[in-house]
């Protein structure tokens, strides 16, 4: 029988396979993009088959130290490569990126063997004495508090950077820069793709797996 978070786990898994096939879909459809466009929608393609994965038992080997050191290395593809990049505001590049370096982030803390989610499995809090009230968050759940507040840290910016991706105007490109209209003209599901995924990975912070 399927538990509730059996349920979110299927959710999850079909978010990602959905996200994973568009990704790599966009990078054949455009087979004249740059290599930095092709390596970003590969990683993103990556991305979301190992986090569809994950969660269940196809997921353990992607745990341990070569999975942090690989998926390390993958956050700091995006903004090294807007910094080579040859645009008008690099700034603003850099910063546009972030939202992928910390996913890859997110993962490589979660494929880290002694993370156990901001929550613990059910079978822990069932378990646990009702009476800790007074405790701090982090302990009460069983998770030394540094480790708590990283793992609360990358939730919240994840889920700030889904509602932005998510709730974009895309009728107002008329106004929009030269480079966001050409961007929403060859990748139009590219904004949903990206704050579906980081909405996926904010929950898989929250979801023990």
């Amino acid at each position: 029988m399927l538990t509730p978070v059996d349920v979110v786990h299927v959710m999850l898994t079909a978010l990602f396979a959905l996200a994973a096939v568009q990704a790599l879909w966009h990078c054949v459809r455009w087979p004249k993009a740059g290599r930095r466009d092709r390596v970003d929608h590969l990683l993103h393609s990556a991305m979301s088959v190992t986090m569809a994965a994950m969660p269940w038992s196809l997921g353990r080997p992607l745990s341990g130290r070569v999975a942090t050191v690989v998926l390390t290395l993958a956050a700091l593809w995006f903004p090294l490569t807007a910094l080579r990049h040859h645009s008008a505001n690099r700034v603003t590049d850099i910063v546009g990126r972030l939202p992928h370096a910390v996913g890859m982030v997110a993962m490589a803390w979660m494929s880290r063997t002694h993370h156990g989610a901001a929550m613990p499995p059910h079978e822990t809090l069932a378990a646990a004495p009702a009476a800790h009230g007074t405790t701090t968050p982090g302990h009460a759940t069983g998770v030394p508090v540094p480790a708590a507040w990283v793992t609360g840290l990358l939730t919240v910016y994840l889920l700030a950077c889904a509602i932005r991706s998510l709730t974009r105007p895309m009728p107002s490109l008329r106004s929009a820069p030269d480079a966001a209209r050409r961007a929403a003209a060859t990748n139009p599901y590219g904004h949903v793709r990206d704050g579906a995924t980081a909405l996926g990975t904010a929950l898989m912070l929250l979801v023990p797996h």
